[in-house]
């Protein structure tokens, strides 16, 4: 785990040196600052004592006020600079883990439910805050004023600085004992807390079909069921923080009385001063702040192992899906290539022996009941998953050969499931990619009818949409979607039953511009229905994850012993059904 720390340390800390240094500087002056003011206390109340003039009681005073402010102003700045220190590098950890989420396979996405991950980009390195804020450097200061109170008391007397040291070395002892009890509970609570969150977010999500399908008991149950387990190890994380605040108090009340004790014969053998005996109470007091605070960072420490720990265990999940070398994809249409591909998400294979070649610039009806592979071949060709045998090639290039985002720029897909983002409609069209003009978002739109609702938009392209779409129409999310396909030239364009939730009116408008629009593009179109398949050059028919036909749609069509033409004279939705 040190090493973890360490590790860290290095790679989030080492860049902003120079905030450390001059927090460090900071630290280090307010020691030195609680150290002395109690000198100039000690000495004010020995004067008074003696019956000196006030000439120095006065200095003594002003002296300790100006002491005092400054410590004040130094205190509040290194809080300052500690508290942007830790947003800086906790904002830098989220950006790492948000990226490397989105790096991952959708093997891992499908295992994981959306607010689980928040809860972890979020929620783990929250409780990391403090720990990179200043952990080290108040930890450091912490030990080193704990030093210098101890060093004082032995200047004052011996007995006095070993009574402290005693004092000093049980209480770390019995906090070290108390901690390692504490900190697995807190690991186990960083995890049903992830596992509450992820539940939350994703029936917050699914809120609408819950209530239509009469679920919300059901999910009510699951939630009670979720806080009857976490309230058992809620409790035992705060009884060990309980049981660290009554030791420290029980501690603290034993060191005060040894300390008293110990003034008390001093003062009767007249070794001590009153203003000494102030100092050694003053000193004996201040021991508690570095003690106290030790005992706080260790228990920022205990929460920070647990979140430290499933952050590591994120970063260290390694996508199966890794960049290729970065062969380049050719310009314009792409050629398609399934080579006796193979591919399951389980131990059963979806798709078995696809052998299927596509022609750039053509277009491909895929066809087949639903289970039969279709949209695994759509997701395979976007590299969301890699064939188990076989290979699938874009433009005479296996796809293992290039860089992903080479690839996910020149292969673009359109599916029923629209995502509408809470931004923009240039933000939902562009993806917040700045470098397509505003006059290519209307040429799109135009092309797919859409220029009057554009026009009746309040604020145009910087209207806000909800996330989720809420207060589109399911045919003007889909046609957004092909307007942001459209919008990054792909070479080929695979559309997967996209049409399947527009009425017929959108439908036709979008039956005309896709002509246009799939011009100089190689499509692949995923159907159920006979005329999404009209424009095809090529038709494969699968079945159990099989290809069982395929050939030109003309001859197909002209062959009475062919599957394709039994759909043309049947109808394709009841052979399919």
């Amino acid at each position: 785990m040190y090493k973890s720390y360490a590790s860290m340390l290095g790679k989030y800390l080492a860049p902003h040196w120079r905030s450390m240094a001059v927090l460090g500087a900071l630290l280090f002056a307010s020691i030195g600052l609680s150290l002395v003011n109690p000198q100039i206390i000690r000495s004010f109340i020995d004067s008074a004592q003696a019956g000196g003039e006030l000439g120095p009681l006065y200095a003594a005073a002003a002296l300790f006020i100006g002491f005092s402010l400054v410590q004040q102003l130094v205190s509040v700045t290194a809080t300052y600079f500690g508290e942007n220190l830790g947003w800086k590098t906790t904002n830098r950890l989220r950006r790492d883990l948000a990226a490397h989420g989105l790096s991952l396979d959708m093997s891992f996405h499908k295992t994981q439910t959306s607010g689980a991950i928040i809860e972890r980009v979020d929620g783990d390195v929250n409780a990391l805050a403090n720990f990179f804020s200043s952990f080290l450097l108040h930890l450091a200061g912490n030990v080193l004023l704990l030093f210098g109170i101890l060093v004082m008391l032995y200047r004052e007397s011996v007995w006095i600085g070993a009574g402290m040291t005693a004092f000093v070395l049980f209480a770390l002892f019995v906090i070290r004992r108390i901690r390692r009890v504490a900190v697995p509970v807190w690991g186990q609570w960083r995890q049903v807390n992830g596992e509450f969150y992820g539940f939350i977010g994703e029936h917050l999500e699914g809120t609408e079909d819950t209530r239509a399908n009469g679920a919300a008991g059901y999910v009510m149950n699951r939630f009670y069921a979720l806080l009857r387990r976490m309230l058992p190890i809620r409790v035992k994380a705060f009884l060990g923080f309980g049981l660290m605040w009554m030791t420290s108090i029980i501690v603290f009340a034993l060191g005060n009385a040894a300390a008293f004790a110990i003034c008390a014969v001093l003062w009767e053998r007249g070794e001590l001063t009153l203003g000494t005996v102030y100092l050694i109470f003053y000193y004996t007091e201040l021991l508690v702040k570095p003690i106290e605070k030790i005992r706080t960072q260790l228990e920022d420490l205990q929460r920070a192992d647990a979140s430290l720990a499933r952050i590591r265990e994120l970063l260290g999940i390694s996508s199966r899906i890794q960049d290729g070398p970065g062969t380049p994809l050719p310009e314009g249409p792409l050629s398609v290539e399934f080579r006796g591909v193979t591919f399951g998400y389980d131990d059963a294979p979806t798709v078995q022996d696809v052998n299927i070649r596509l022609e750039a610039g053509r277009t491909l009806g895929l066809l087949g009941r639903t289970g039969s592979g279709k949209t695994t071949l759509a997701r395979l060709l976007l590299r969301f998953y890699d064939p188990s045998a076989g290979s699938v090639r874009i433009g005479g290039v296996d796809i293992r050969e290039c860089k992903l985002a080479e690839l996910r720029s020149k292969v673009a897909m359109v599916t029923q499931t629209i995502e509408i983002l809470e931004g923009s409609v240039r933000d939902n069209l562009t993806m917040y990619d700045d470098s397509i003009p505003d006059e290519r978002i209307r040429e799109v739109l135009a092309d797919l009818g859409m220029a009057d609702w554009l026009a009746s938009l309040p604020e145009g392209l910087d209207t806000q949409l909800a996330s989720g779409g809420g207060g589109l129409s399911a045919g003007e999310a889909q046609l957004l979607a092909f307007a942001r396909v459209f919008l990054t030239h792909p070479g080929l364009v695979i559309l997967d039953e996209a049409s399947s939730r527009l009425d017929p009116l959108t439908e036709s408008r979008i039956e005309r511009a896709i002509d246009k629009l799939l011009q100089q593009r190689t499509c692949i179109l995923i159907a159920h229905r006979l005329a999404t398949v009209q424009r095809a050059d090529r038709i494969v028919v699968m079945e159990d994850g099989r290809v069982i036909e395929q050939g030109s749609r003309a001859e197909l069509a002209a062959d009475p012993g062919s599957r394709f033409r039994r759909m043309l004279d049947i109808g394709l939705e009841e052979v399919l059904v």
